[in-house]
């Protein structure tokens, strides 16, 4: 994994751009006891700035009026700041689980900071032309999910642009077999978990592109086989949970999902391409 950025430039990132850029504890079954638990979240790694010191220069930092432009960056900065985040949740906050909807007070609030602490989200894809979705300033709704591998559950942050502005609007619970991945994410939840599902889920070669070692500025196309999955391994493989986020893209039933961990402002980028073949899905294409 690459070096964290200086804390200047890490600080001039974040407020500009967030595009390229948790633990496991159980909730009860109340949404809104839910929101009170205070996460444990473990970090990718050491080198990182505190988050107490980005949240206190990201209070006394305005939002860019242009962030509301791009979800990625009003998303950052939602994390980030404390003042700026209970100011764009809307109050009285609906809170659905199942049939049962309740609503949560300004005064109930717990600042929630998503995948802050854990370095880096993912996303879930059809395919290469949903990438360009993240860039559309034409999009006004936006979910972020928190998905619970090991106890199949989603949490969702529905996220509404109105008046220009970038708003939470809703929370909302649901199992995971209701899901529009929930095949795929079966899958990987036993993929993250078990290093020999892992060989056994890999195509007879994968193809891969990686950075060539003697030019930091060229790429490596080639492939490798199962055995040497070792070596070519991404070097995080979130289990347990991740965070994904949807621009609005339509799932569908489709025999591909491209799976991407990306980092905040570690460097970290890896693109995982899956496909179905016969009832199995397999890797088939990484690029790191």
């Amino acid at each position: 994994m690459k070096h964290l950025l200086s804390l200047f430039l890490l600080l001039v990132f974040i407020t500009l751009s967030f595009s390229y850029g948790c633990s496991n504890r159980k909730t009860s079954d109340d949404p809104n006891d839910t929101l009170d638990v205070r996460i444990d979240y473990a970090p990718v790694d050491t080198d990182t700035v505190p988050i107490d010191t980005l949240e206190s220069i990201l209070a006394e930092t305005p939002m860019p009026k242009a962030a509301d432009e791009l979800f990625d960056d009003f998303l950052f900065n939602f994390i980030g700041n404390r003042k700026l985040q209970i100011e764009r949740v809307k109050f009285p906050l609906p809170v659905i689980k199942g049939k049962k909807t309740s609503y949560l007070a300004q005064k109930q609030w717990k600042v929630e900071q998503l995948f802050m602490k854990q370095g880096f989200y993912t996303l879930i894809l059809d395919n290469e032309k949903q990438l360009e979705l993240s860039k559309d300033t034409t999009i006004d709704h936006v979910v972020v999910e928190k998905v619970q591998l090991d106890s199949k559950t989603v949490q969702q942050f529905i996220f509404n642009r109105e008046e220009g502005l970038w708003m939470l609007t809703e929370i909302n619970y649901d199992g995971m077999a209701q899901n529009n991945n929930a095949s795929f994410l079966d899958f990987y939840a036993r993929f993250a978990a078990d290093s020999l599902f892992q060989v056994e889920s890999l195509s007879e070669p994968v193809k891969t592109t990686v950075p060539d070692p003697d030019d930091d500025f060229h790429m490596i196309d080639g492939e490798f086989y199962p055995e040497q999955w070792q070596d070519f391994q991404p070097p995080v493989l979130p289990k347990g949970f991740i965070y994904t986020i949807i621009y609005g893209q339509e799932y569908k039933q489709s025999k591909q999902k491209i799976f991407i961990i990306r980092g905040i402002s570690n460097g970290l980028e890896t693109e995982m391409t899956f496909q179905k073949k016969d009832g199995k899905w397999k890797l088939v294409k990484m690029l790191q």
